[in-house]
């Protein structure tokens, strides 16, 4: 089938040309589905080889059980950010339950003020800020207010009512304005 034919398919069929073989297919999905994947996997670990790990086996899983997959039960993209959050979850248990002297150096993210464009240190701050949140509420941020899912496919992702979903939502925004507050200046959004 030509590139230009699979590109306009749905996911599920997608789904279903790669468990009969077809790496168009499989190809169109991880260009369709990949970036998000990994996108969230960053915010929520704020370490891109461990995003890239994660996002790696997201897709990996999904191959896996492509030919098994159950159309109308759920979306592609509502199962692989679930995926995505459980593995997240998973890896930041596991730096948690490390004890202090196997624990790794932090980073020093700061950004330093001669190399960095504005919109690079709000979305360090952004970042940073993030990965303070607890992990239901980063994760229901992240979902809603960057990448754009709405409530009753976030409440599928975490497992949980869409009225859960808004209070995490809430609950995560106010700790971000709390959290980013003392530095309106320093990012640039004091009025002038």
């Amino acid at each position: 089938m030509p590139y230009d034919a699979v590109s306009e398919l749905s996911d599920e069929s997608l789904l279903v040309l790669y468990s009969n073989g077809d790496r168009v297919a499989a190809r169109t999905l991880s260009q369709r589905h990949l970036p998000r994947v990994l996108a969230h996997a960053y915010r929520m670990l704020g370490d891109r080889a461990e995003a890239e790990d994660i996002a790696q086996e997201a897709m990996l899983r999904l191959w896996k059980i492509a030919p098994d997959w159950r159309a109308g039960e759920a979306q592609v993209s509502t199962w692989l950010y679930r995926v995505v959050a459980n593995l997240c979850t998973d890896r930041l248990r596991r730096r948690r339950s490390v004890g202090l002297d196997e624990a790794a150096e932090p980073e020093d993210e700061t950004p330093s003020a001669g190399d960095r464009m504005q919109e690079a240190e709000r979305a360090d701050a952004l970042q940073a800020a993030l990965l303070q949140l607890p992990e239901r509420q980063r994760s229901a941020v992240v979902l809603r207010h960057i990448e754009g899912l709405s409530n009753p496919e976030i409440a599928e992702i975490l497992d949980c009512s869409a009225e859960a979903v808004e209070s995490l939502t809430a609950r995560g925004k106010r700790a971000l304005t709390a959290i980013l507050a003392g530095r309106k200046e320093e990012l640039g959004y004091v009025d002038e």
